[in-house]
């Protein structure tokens, strides 16, 4: 009996704390698409602001059409970081966005991807990798409740009421 009650405590203690974290997953994926997206969009308005500069970068990296890509990721980045502050069509943004990202870490940042496996840190903090990770975790969780996404999906495709008080 003791052996039941303990694993009964351990149960209510889990489905306990599995209650809590569901409560906080919305505000947690709030806090990632505002801080995320509004890095996002700072990252693209810099590359749009100094347009001649980023095609001239884009140029030393090998990047064909610098400035047609240097236009591109910019508005990408831009606009994408606003799509994603306010949880509008957050997740497929967040495809080309993490996209964009893997390019980065290709091209201008391959010093920390080549460092993957010998200097694992190094080249977990370099910016391209935490933006990836930002935009997978909207992409594969979605936005959550408190984004436009779902205040528009719950006003064109309304719950129905149970019929439990017929």
């Amino acid at each position: 009996m003791v052996q039941n009650n303990t694993v009964s405590v351990i149960k209510k203690g889990h489905d306990l704390l599995v209650k809590i974290l569901d409560y906080l997953r919305d505000p947690f994926l709030l806090i990632i698409r505002l801080y995320w997206g509004y890095g996002f969009y700072v990252a693209g308005r810099g590359k749009l602001l100094n347009l001649d500069r980023t095609a001239a970068f884009f140029t030393d990296i090998g990047i064909p059409a610098p400035k047609f890509h240097a236009i591109f990721v910019g508005s990408l980045e831009c606009f994408g970081g606003w799509l994603l502050i306010l949880g509008l069509a957050s997740r497929l943004i967040s495809i080309p966005l993490a996209f964009s990202m893997v390019v980065a870490f290709l091209t201008a940042h391959s010093e920390g991807l080549k460092e993957l496996f010998t200097d694992p840190d190094k080249a977990l903090a370099e910016a391209p990798f935490l933006f990836l990770y930002a935009s997978v975790i909207i992409m594969t969780c979605g936005p959550g409740k408190l984004s436009l996404d779902s205040l528009i999906s719950s006003k064109l495709f309304p719950k129905e009421e149970t019929e439990d008080k017929k």
